[in-house]
């Protein structure tokens, strides 16, 4: 009966130990990520890639914006998507996370991105609504519809 327990205890300890913090998994994976053909980093460490080009207009921060999207964390669980509930969404540039801000001004209206987004562009430590943890590191893929 010991030695069970003692193996127990040294599989939950090893396990805890061998476990990565979101911001370690974080970092880990945009690292591997700046790698990957078509994908550029920005000086603030927003990651990009461009699916599809754009050709109208591109938005400032101070726009409002109308996009169709899709949220999933590193490990591909999606925590929101306007294609889910089949409307766009529409918001002011600047009342979004940073990395919304700076990423949609790199695109053109009719553009198409996928976002790679530390958690200093993201929700930092506070994380969100209990379905973003603290220090996630988020994917979005984000259509610009149109810039008002």
């Amino acid at each position: 009966m010991r030695i069970a327990s003692l193996v127990a205890l040294t599989f939950t300890l090893t396990s805890l130990a061998m476990a990565q913090s979101p911001l370690q998994d974080g970092q880990r994976f945009l690292k591997e990520n700046a790698g990957k053909p078509g994908v550029s980093t920005t000086s603030s460490g927003l990651q990009y890639k461009m699916l599809r080009e754009g050709s109208g207009k591109s938005p400032k921060a101070t726009d409002v914006v109308v996009v169709n999207y899709r949220g999933t964390l590193i490990n591909g669980k999606e925590f929101d998507s306007s294609y889910k509930s089949g409307q766009p969404i529409e918001f002011p540039l600047n009342r979004v996370i940073p990395g919304w801000t700076e990423g949609l001004q790199l695109m053109k209206e009719g553009a198409k991105y996928e976002f790679f987004i530390p958690p200093n562009l993201a929700y930092g430590s506070r994380g969100a609504g209990g379905v973003i943890g603290p220090d996630e590191t988020l994917i979005f893929e984000v259509e610009l519809l149109k810039v008002k």
